[in-house]
């Protein structure tokens, strides 16, 4: 197997850095690493293939925007929006990141084992065939899921009772699903959405993401394959409708 190319990036500029890392995997360089980061932006930002990139340090803001199938492994912290309009890969998070977490992003999965700050899944839509994930081990702050159109974005909320406890989740949703660990109360429901029950069925499906995840940061499962969930979705297609006629 060949050996990964492994960068120091301390000090360095995201320009140069991004084209090295573009011209390494058209190259066919499988594993990149890239260490001592420190808020270098757009890292990974329209790579295509199926290399790997492992990020040690904190990555700067749009990691991965419109990456298209490889895979970005961060050892701490990730800025804002990362998984920007993604359209194919993964982002494998192990902390916590900023707002607008996969902002746009049409396919792929972003996986955060901590938490997330505001708007994270905003305008996240289904292109394709392609149905994006945003799964979260902690929580998140207010708009979770605003204006989403398609997809599905998982709450876990380790170590956190409720789940989420900020307000807006779903506002403008019009597509798609959030899923909450435990109950959510409906005052935190933003405007176009609506609680329903989770069912068995829905379990069957979302297990192989909740194992998935878990798989990721060394989590054991168990305790999250049952059906205490709450699942959030469109109370309608066009829910500002109301909003655009002049009668």
């Amino acid at each position: 197997m060949a050996e990964p190319l492994v960068i120091d990036v301390k000090g360095m500029h995201y320009s140069p850095l991004n084209k090295q890392i573009r011209a390494a995997v058209a190259s066919g360089v499988k594993e990149i690493v890239l260490n001592n980061v420190l808020g270098q932006r757009f890292i990974g930002n329209g790579v295509r293939g199926d290399a790997k990139i492992i990020i040690n340090g904190v990555p700067g803001g749009d990691l991965g925007m419109f990456m298209s199938g490889p895979e970005c492994e961060v050892f701490g912290n990730a800025e804002h929006a990362p998984g920007n309009t993604m359209d194919r890969g993964s982002l494998i998070i192990h902390g916590s990141a900023g707002d607008a977490v996969a902002h746009s992003m049409r396919g792929g999965k972003v996986f955060v084992e901590g938490n997330i700050g505001y708007r994270g899944g905003i305008h996240m839509k289904e292109y394709e065939g392609k149905r994006p994930i945003l799964a979260i081990g902690g929580t998140s702050h207010a708009f979770l899921g605003e204006y989403m159109a398609g997809g599905l974005i998982l709450v876990l909320g380790i170590g956190h009772e409720p789940a989420v406890q900020d307000r807006g989740i779903g506002s403008g949703i019009h597509g798609g699903e959030i899923i909450v660990r435990g109950d959510v109360d409906e005052k935190l429901l933003g405007v176009g959405a609506k609680k329903v029950e989770f069912t068995d069925d829905d379990l069957i499906r979302l297990t192989p993401v909740i194992e998935e995840f878990c798989g990721r940061f060394n989590i054991d499962p168990t305790p999250f394959l049952d059906t205490n969930y709450s699942r959030i979705i469109p109370a309608s297609a066009r829910p500002f409708a109301g909003k655009y006629t002049w009668e």
